[in-house]
Parts: structure tokens; sequence; C-alpha cells
């Protein structure tokens, strides 16, 4: 049975669990927001610890908080930012728009956690929350883990996507297939142009993902309630940036206007829009894999995609498109993450935006899972999938389409004729077109030769 003990708070007493490091303000959160069941981001957690940590430090080095009293605030923040005491974080994502229930999560464990250290009697509020506010707390605490995740996580996984395509069409893309467009056939293509598309793709979106995370590394603490840094030290936000920079690792800088990074989220609004140009470039990708692999009898069965796991539990033997087909599912759900992430955006109420806690929600979940499903589209669909060619080279071979290339010199009536005729016969278009024209089969076989076509031209 859970016990509990007694605390209090500017509004009274409740009760908390015994084994809590956690306060009253944070068992308050956790009454009151009895909505979802999912709690903010680990990642995001994490950006608290390390906003915490450097707080600290800087309050020390400008003289406001005792070396003491920061070495066991940073060092509480350290073990958080490891990875321990996860569990203590117990606010739901829908709680106060603000993120305050978070904030003081935050401080409250800290807090806890340093006084149990070092002996030292430590206040979330005036030691730990010290020059700050949950007003620019939480929006730094969204940059920061948004920062984090992208240059740690979702950068390397598209760079690494971007590799395999690149590889594998080393590997294959000296194949012609056909080309298709509205899902029908088209003029041959090979292999290394279409892998070749999905590269440029994947790197437009790395590029446009680089380009607005430069944005996020610009942060709100400083800005304290409303963005005029009261009960903050005038350079409070440069020295607290520095060291959360050099604990990080990314260059992080001051917000160049409070009231900006406090009132809006412009910035992860704009990230998230090129998450969701990225999670389209897979949507894309995947949808190509799909249909190549369909199959393998009655489909295009172009390619064949590892055998993962068995397709049916009813039909033995049938093998699915699995890993596109997840893909597939994280595009949809990024893309609906964005469509939140805008609305919320919208919420800036003068000097503080109140949906902050679902857009830290979404942003870290639409980096994690492109991220993870990045690699795997890479490892488990892109990199292991082999050419059927057999099947490549007999469809390219009664293409009709290819008549394409005589339009110089029959014309595009006649073309049509020829082209017709083959669907309808099911004969090759050489053999059709050496019938109707003056060309000799010698002189088809030249003019129509579909690694030829791939090439373009007249």
């Amino acid at each position: 049975m859970t016990t509990f003990r007694q605390e209090s708070d500017s509004m009274g007493v409740l009760d908390v669990p015994e084994a809590a490091l956690y306060k009253a303000q944070t068992q308050r959160a956790v009454n009151n927001f009895t909505v979802s069941k999912s709690t903010m981001p680990q990642e995001f957690i994490r950006a608290l610890a390390y906003i915490k940590q450097a707080a600290a430090e800087a309050n020390a080095e400008l003289g406001h908080l005792s070396q003491d009293k920061a070495q066991a605030i940073a060092k509480a923040a350290q073990s958080i930012i490891e990875g321990e005491h996860l569990d203590q974080f117990p606010v739901d994502v829908f709680q106060t728009g603000s993120g305050t229930s978070s904030n003081m999560n935050a401080n409250e464990v800290i807090a806890t956690l340093a006084t149990q250290q070092s002996g030292i009697q430590i206040h979330p509020n005036d030691d730990v929350n010290m020059g700050q506010s949950s007003n620019d707390v939480i929006p730094t605490a969204i940059h920061v883990s948004s920062a984090v995740a992208v240059v740690y996580e979702l950068l390397p996984a598209l760079k690494h996507l971007s590799q395999v395509i690149e590889q594998k069409s080393k590997q294959v893309g000296h194949v012609v297939k056909t080309g298709r467009t509205h899902l029908m056939d088209a003029m041959p293509v090979t292999f290394a142009q279409t892998l070749g598309g999905w590269q440029h793709q994947i790197d437009c979106a790395y590029q446009g993902i680089l380009s607005s995370v430069e944005r996020v590394y610009e942060l709100a603490q400083g800005g304290t309630a409303v963005g005029t840094g009261v009960n903050a030290d005038a350079q409070f936000a440069k020295v607290f940036t520095q060291y959360l920079s050099t604990n990080i690792g990314i260059r992080f800088k001051p917000s160049s206007n409070h009231f900006y990074h406090i009132g809006s989220q412009d910035a992860i609004v704009g990230l998230s829009g090129q998450l969701k140009a990225m999670a389209v470039a897979n949507m894309k990708i995947a949808n190509d894999l799909r249909w190549m692999n369909s199959g393998p009898l009655a489909g295009l069965a172009e390619i064949e995609l590892e055998a993962l796991q068995p397709g049916s539990s009813i039909m033995p033997g049938k093998v699915n498109p699995v890993i596109p087909e997840a893909a597939a599912m994280v595009s949809a759900q990024v893309i609906g993450n964005d469509t939140t992430i805008s609305v919320a955006g919208q919420s800036g109420n003068f000097e503080l935006n109140v949906m902050l806690p679902v857009i830290a929600h979404n942003i870290i979940e639409s980096i994690d899972i492109l991220a993870n499903v990045s690699r795997l589209l890479a490892d488990k669909a892109i990199a292991t999938f082999n050419v059927n060619e057999e099947n490549v080279n007999k469809a390219l071979a009664k293409n009709p389409i290819l008549v394409t290339a005589l339009n110089p010199i029959i014309g595009y009536e006649k073309a049509a004729f020829i082209a017709k005729t083959a669907y309808k016969e099911g004969r090759p278009i050489v053999d059709v077109a050496s019938e109707h024209t003056d060309l000799s089969v010698n002189e088809l076989t030249e003019l129509l030769n579909p690694e030829k076509l791939t090439k373009g031209g007249l």
C-alpha cells in the first residue's frame, strides 16, 4: 500500500506519496490533470534539468547563489540528465498552458535531491528557480530539447538514410525500369534516377531542418515572467547561455527579443513545418517501395523487400512491406503533429503562449519517430531490397510508351496508333513499329533502346 506524507505550499496542505521526490505543487497537478496518462517527454525533462543546472551555475558566478547550493543543484540536475529519477515527473501533458506544473515538478525534485545529497536546505523556488519563471523556462526547454534531438538524433539519421540510398544506387542504379506517371507506364528510367530523386528529397529536407533549427538555438531564458527580465540579473541570460552551451555542446544564444520568445512559438512552428516536409519525403519513398514490391505475382514485383516477419495470421507464406508501412504511419503522425503545433502556436495571448506543453510533446515526438523510422527505412528496406531484373526487363520490352522516342520522326498521331496497336495485340513495340513505318528493325531497336532513352535529348 502507498503511504503518504504531508506537504504544504501557498494553497495549503495535502498528501504526497512518501517515496516521491516531488512536493505539494507537483501533487496538485497530478490530482488536477487526469487527462491522458501521457507525461512530458524524457528529452524535455532532461532539458529542464540542463536549464536548472546552468541557471545555478550562472547565479553562482553572478554572486546571487552560494557555491555550495549551486554545486548541489548542479549535481542533482546531472543525475536527471543521466536518466535517473525520470519516474518522478508524473504531470500530464495536458496541464496548465504555461507548463508551470512541469517547471515546479523539476524545481521540487531537484531541490529534494540536492538537499538529500548535500545536507544543505535547498528551496525549490528561491534556489532552484532563482532568476527564472515558468514563462521563460518552458519555452527554453522546448527549444533546448528540440535542438538536442535534432542535432544528435534526427540529422545523423537523415544523413545515414541519404548515404544508404546513394550506396544502393551504386549497386542497382544501372538497371533500367519502366517509369510511371499517374501509376501508368511511362518512359524508362534507371534505378539510379529513381533513387537519386529520393536522395535529393532527403537532402533538401535535411537542409530545411538544419536551417530552421538555427532559430531554435535562440532562447527565452532571462525574460522571466513577461519578457522584461524582472528578478533576473541583467547578465543572467548571457552567462546562463554560456554554461548551457558548454554543458550540451550546442551553441545556444540569448534571445534578441524576450517578448517574442515568450509570447510566441514561431521558431518551433517553423521547425515543425520542415519536419512535415521530411515526413512527406519519407511517405513518397515508402509508397514507391510498396508499389515496386507489390505482388509477387499479381503486382509490379520490380523489387523484393527483405522478409522480416510473417504477413498474415490466416494466409500462410504472405510477407508484407512492414517497414515502409511503419514509415508511412510515422509520416501521417508527424503531419498531424504539425497541425497541432500550428494551432497551438496561435495561442500566444499577449505576453505568453498558453499551449506550451502540447507543443513540447508533439515536436519531440515528431523528431524522435522521424529519426527512428528513417534509420529503419534505410537499414531494413532500402539497403536490403533485391531487384527482380527478369520482371523489370519483361515489362520494359513490352512498354508501348517507348514509341514516344519516334515522335520527332513519324509524328505524334502515327506514334499513338502504333502504341495503341501494341497495347491491343500485346506485342513488342519494335515489331509493330516495323510494320507501320519505313524504319528497319535495326533502326527501331537503336531508336527505342530503353537505356538510351533514360539519357534524354532528341
